[in-house]
């Protein structure tokens, strides 16, 4: 609390000698540091951003020109709303102090051999073949080395260069081309098959053949080591690669659309003869680096907003799963879902909530059928409701809402998930995707799909699950988001094609489907935003005690919420993000206490979804509504047109 300011709290409005006393709720009001009551936080981080180029010279990459294309400050938005109209900003703001630096020699020399050594002799992949065959080249790839990613992602993370320190977000930008070592290459990760299927992508498709990797965590089974590490390279003298189809070099629009579809060649084709002039090299990276490794991974904006919509933060969340069985012969809720792995993960993202998981089978036959036939054919099942058809099963969700959550004053929040398990022939919309209200973009439900050819092509339900509720904690993919500086929401397409390589790190939100993990980057990111949504619950709650008649009762527990609060941003400020989060929920609960002891009630968490338009069937989505489900950032498709269904 403020100095000088603790006596105003006894007081009334008066005039006193002619002079005005602050009313006691007005000088409570304004009488915190950190705590805003009925307002916003306002938490700041200045964001230390490693940049090290390694095999790339001054000469090649200007200095001045690479941190000018870069953005000074980033503000997170929830993005689901934006299709709305509404830009709902967090409350967080981050300032980015950027220190870049080119590796000496012997660095590269040191990194080089380790890489040498790392290399194992493989075939050409498809792609390599293609840009050997089909594109007007400056080289043709003669032999190709496979490298395990993750392997090269701790040597970084254990052997920077002098001055980086890895716990800060440290991007490492390598070209080895040009090297009398150099071999021609690609990365892979291969130690984590699909945990329904057995299926593994990193082995048994060329797609998954990397150019870029990070974000592990510590504590990941497969990959992690101990130390906590924030990096990610990116290697544009790897591939020519599926993911960002950089393999292409003589195609710039690739759908037709009359926009070419920006991508990074490999550094060879940065040449008068090649794919783009060498000195669009600076700036091509400064791309990468703004719009994927700052906007997509290291300082993102929720997908949702992460406080779910009940009316309190909820302490216990129930995954309440059900799966409209219509494979014949198969329970495809019991055959391909492992609750388990899917509950340790998503404890990995909500680790301060107690999350539990439910699951039964329904019926697909009737309208449940119905919807889902006529949705793959676009064809509204309700339409007196005025929804598009693309809500079909958003509807017949809610119609079965009452039917199927049954933790109803057990748990704070009950998650509904819908599975349809169909026959072959029927047709999937997707893998999954996490559905919103359509009337202003708060999250609703999360649908997972199966069928022979779904399982035939690789997938089991578990990491679906995973992937989608992580999107309705708030999660965004690493290949859409969104740029602060410009208010510009993306994805892989047009001139950010390339967004696709921020796919290529450990995350469960990514579409590359080598790992069911949440990176470090993920729970960085997730921490923040529950630090936010935690201070901003605070802020609500603490407005309606302060203009209650007994504000003065609740004091203490203000002062210790707003001193909470200080040590959270003072957390956040160190990347401390796991105890600011903490810290901002044990604020919250302070300001709870002081509202009990003030009289004022408290809103329960509600144990369901809270209206905005999911209860009521009548009702008229808005025009926004089509444009929102259009985008990869809703639905997450296995369409021929996707990277993942590439062989």
């Amino acid at each position: 609390m403020k100095p000088g300011l603790r006596l105003a709290l006894a007081t009334t409005a008066a005039v006193v000698a002619g002079v005005a006393v602050i009313p006691a709720t007005q000088a409570m009001a304004s009488s915190y540091d950190h705590l805003n009551p009925g307002g916003q936080p306002n938490l700041t981080e200045k964001v230390k951003v490693n940049v090290v180029f390694v095999g790339y010279e001054p000469t090649q990459v200007n200095k001045g020109a690479f941190t000018g294309a870069l953005p000074k400050t980033y503000e997170p938005v929830a993005r689901s709303r934006l299709p709305y109209g509404i830009t709902e900003k967090l409350g967080l703001k981050y300032t980015y102090d950027y220190q870049v630096q080119y590796t000496s020699k012997a660095y590269e020399d040191k990194f080089f051999t380790k890489l040498k050594g790392l290399a194992k002799p493989a075939p050409l992949t498809t792609f390599q073949q293609q840009y050997n065959d089909e594109q007007k080249n400056v080289l043709d790839v003669k032999d190709n080395h496979e490298i395990d990613a993750p392997t090269v992602e701790h040597w970084l993370a254990t052997n920077p260069p002098s001055g980086v320190d890895v716990k800060h977000d440290t991007v490492f930008l390598i070209n080895w081309y040009g090297r009398k070592d150099f071999v021609h290459h690609v990365y892979t990760k291969t130690d984590e098959p699909d945990p329904d299927t057995g299926y593994n992508f990193g082995k048994e498709r060329a797609s998954r053949k990397l150019i870029a990797w990070g974000g592990t965590t510590p504590d990941d089974l497969q990959d992690g080591n101990g130390k906590l590490a924030r990096v990610w390279f990116h290697d544009l003298s790897a591939g020519p690669e599926s993911w960002t189809q950089n393999w292409n070099v003589d195609t710039k629009d690739l759908d037709g659309n009359g926009v070419e579809d920006y991508r990074m060649p490999p550094t060879w084709e940065y040449t008068a003869k090649g794919y783009r002039a060498a000195s669009e090299l600076t700036g091509d990276l400064a791309k990468i680096t703004r719009y994927v490794a700052l906007n997509l991974l290291f300082t993102t904006s929720p997908l949702y907003p992460a406080e779910l919509p009940t009316a309190a933060p909820p302490k216990s969340i129930n995954l309440d799963v059900n799966t409209y069985e219509g494979w014949t012969g198969v329970n495809a809720g019991a055959a391909y879902i492992k609750p388990k792995l899917l509950l340790d993960q998503l404890k990995k993202l909500r680790w301060r909530n107690t999350l539990d998981y439910d699951h039964q089978d329904l019926t697909y036959a009737g309208a449940p059928e119905d919807c889902y036939t006529k949705q793959l054919a676009n064809v509204s099942c309700y339409p007196e409701t005025g929804y598009p058809a693309g809500a079909n099963l958003f509807l017949q969700g809610v119609k079965d809402l009452p039917s199927v959550l049954d933790d109803q004053g057990k748990v704070d929040y009950e998650l509904p998930v819908y599975n349809y398990s169909v026959n072959a022939g029927v047709g999937t919309p997707a893998l999954g995707y996490a559905d919103d209200n359509y009337t202003d973009g708060t999250q609703s439900f999360v649908f997972g799909f199966i069928s022979p050819e779904v399982v035939a092509a690789g997938y089991g339900l578990t990491t679906t699950l995973i992937h989608e509720i992580g999107h309705h904690l708030g999660m965004s993919h690493p290949h859409d988001g969104y740029d602060s500086e410009t208010g510009v929401d993306y994805g892989p397409g047009d001139a950010t094609f390339f967004a696709n390589s921020g796919d290529e790190n450990n995350s469960m939100m990514s579409y590359i489907d080598l790992n069911w993990d949440f990176s470090q980057f993920d729970r960085d990111n997730s921490d923040r935003f529950l630090l936010a949504a935690y201070n901003e619950a605070a802020n609500k709650l603490a407005a309606k005690v302060i203009a209650d008649p007994d504000a003065g009762k609740a004091e203490a527990n203000l002062e210790e919420a707003d001193s909470l609060l200080g040590q959270a941003q003072a957390a956040l400020s160190k990347q401390q993000y796991r105890g600011a989060y903490g810290l901002a929920q044990r604020a919250y609960e302070q300001v709870v206490y002081g509202a009990k002891k003030a009289g004022v009630p408290v809103t329960p968490s509600t144990p369901s979804l809270a209206g905005k338009g999911v209860k009521a069937l009548p009702g008229k989505a808005l025009h926004a509504a089509g444009e929102a489900h259009d985008g990869n950032e809703f639905i997450d498709t296995l369409s021929p047109h996707s990277p993942r269904s590439q062989p």
